[in-house]
């Protein structure tokens, strides 16, 4: 149990880094920005990805009735991912460190794991309805109003993961690289119960 444990513990801490690097990133491409302009989304709030992106974006968004970017006062989420991805980090540090000194079932790194991907879900869920209002919650007097092709609005909803054209740009949305340290942290969380339970059997054999 062990190695398990250390394991357990190493996963569980490479959450941490979210607070350190973005969680996920959104670029716009177009002619007239032939090097992109984008945002970084971090736990606590956006942050863009050259000093006058994010005013860029709500100069653009302006003209066709979008909101402004939401500032991290304007969302609960900002306030409240942090500590669940704190209280996670530290949970699965303590089931850690109770598997390696008082030796308790790889049952709870399962838990853990299972507790972290329904979050994760949750979270994601969360992230596309902002995004689903965000693109489509338009501005009546907005100077621009597009439609499509049966005279609906247009929605100019990024995707939530992939890429997208909207007018003359693209959308692109993709994990960033603390999306990647917390999903290679639950990777190991799994590879902690494997190792874990396949330790309990042998004993238990």
């Amino acid at each position: 149990m062990k190695s398990a444990s250390i394991i357990m513990i190493i996963g569980s801490a490479l959450l941490l880094g979210l607070f350190v690097f973005p969680l996920w990133s959104i670029e716009l491409e177009a002619p007239q920005y032939p090097n992109g302009i984008g945002m970084n989304i971090h736990l606590d709030g956006l942050q863009g990805k050259e000093k006058h992106d994010l005013q860029n974006i709500d100069g653009l968004n302006h003209y066709i009735g979008m909101s402004k970017l939401p500032k991290p006062e304007d969302m609960w989420e900002f306030s409240v991912f942090p500590k669940v991805i704190g209280g996670m980090a530290a949970l699965g540090i303590i089931i850690g460190l109770l598997g390696l000194f008082k030796g308790i079932s790889p049952k709870w790194f399962l838990g853990w794991l299972i507790l972290m991907c329904i979050l994760g879900v949750l979270g994601m869920y969360d992230f596309n309805a902002w995004m689903v209002d965000y693109g489509t919650n338009l501005d009546p007097k907005a100077i621009m109003k597009m439609t499509d092709a049966d005279g609906n609005p247009l929605s100019y909803k990024p995707p939530l993961f992939g890429t997208r054209h909207i007018l003359n740009f693209v959308a692109k949305s993709y994990p960033h690289t603390g999306a990647y340290m917390m999903g290679f942290g639950m990777f190991l969380t799994f590879v902690a119960y494997w190792l874990g339970n396949k330790k309990m059997k042998s004993i238990k054999a």
